[in-house]
């Protein structure tokens, strides 16, 4: 077992809870794992959800914390994988001034480089898009940002595995009863 830290990304699959949320990331915070990125959203079973929870800690850890998690009672399951091991997505959203869209050609070749994605245009303000890795979001950040970036937001991971789950049947069963 690796005592190395890395980033692992938790997938659990929950009943919707009150309170749940609050259990989950004390389990976390007893251990001292900050949590990078947070997303929930439903699953392919009606009154499931998926919560997807990045963080960075070692293997020890993390199996660990799984283990904890899933003795929660309203959590079906939960498991934890590598980078390699998914094909994960981030999204983030620029605001930036439109004067700079139209008077300066090199932000139009930015956009274009990188495929983002302009959302909308006003006079005062333009908004790009961009979906990808962890590291195209950062480089194309550090780029945009010399220009002067009036508000960024960025999504938490999603993420699904490239081996089976098995967790279907076991989200079907849950259905069922």
């Amino acid at each position: 077992m690796s005592d190395k830290l890395i980033k692992y990304t938790v997938s659990i699959y929950t009943e919707n809870s009150v309170g749940l949320l609050n259990r989950i990331s004390a389990i976390f915070q007893r251990r001292h794992i900050n949590i990078e990125s947070f997303n929930s959203s439903m699953t392919e079973i009606e009154n499931v959800q998926r919560w997807t929870i990045l963080v960075i800690t070692s293997e020890t850890f993390i199996k660990k914390i799984v283990g904890q998690i899933n003795r929660q009672v309203e959590v079906i399951q939960s498991y934890y994988h590598t980078d390699e091991e998914t094909i994960y997505q981030e999204s983030c959203l620029f605001k930036i001034k439109s004067s700079l869209l139209f008077d300066d050609r090199q932000i139009q070749n930015i956009i274009k480089e990188s495929n983002a994605i302009i959302v909308t245009v006003n006079p005062e303000f333009f908004v790009i898009e961009k979906s990808g890795r962890t590291h195209e979001l950062d480089e194309l950040y550090e780029k945009l940002n010399k220009y002067g970036i009036l508000q960024y937001v960025r999504s938490g991971r999603i993420a699904i595995t490239k081996s089976p789950l098995m967790i279907s049947e076991k989200l079907s069963n849950f259905k069922n009863n």
